[in-house]
């Protein structure tokens, strides 16, 4: 594998997170509020590790974490590494989109700057 399908296995990386986190997500947002007691709450645990959503969702987890091994054989972690910020907006548009989650004029700032620190990367 050279380099390019290093860079294949990071991307697999972001998206596999990605999805993973908005899987997670939207079920926990689903399964309502956390219960006060710590008795309810371990069966509120335990009913959402048992969700199949949220089983995908630790899937695409484990998706992401063998993808990342196998581009840490081909990578330096200073490149590689900072393209996992990536995720960050990423998640955030995936939460404004599916969640209607406000977004405000910080986050889109901060975004910003971490598509353009990921840029600066990339020219390396």
């Amino acid at each position: 594998m050279g380099k390019t399908g290093a860079y294949v296995f990071v991307c697999l990386t972001v998206i596999f997170t990605v999805i993973g986190q908005l899987l997670i997500k939207w079920q926990a947002g689903s399964a309502g509020a956390l219960p006060a007691g710590w008795s309810s709450r371990i069966g509120f645990l335990f009913n959402l590790l048992v969700n199949p959503w949220i089983i995908v969702g630790l899937f695409c987890a484990v998706i992401a974490a063998l993808a990342w091994i196998l581009a840490m054989t081909r990578l330096p972690l200073g490149v590689a590494y900072p393209m996992m910020s990536l995720t960050y907006p990423l998640v955030i548009c995936g939460g404004w989109l599916l969640f209607r989650e406000s977004l405000s004029q910080w986050q889109l700032m901060g975004a910003a700057l971490i598509l353009a620190g990921v840029a600066l990367v990339g020219l390396r």
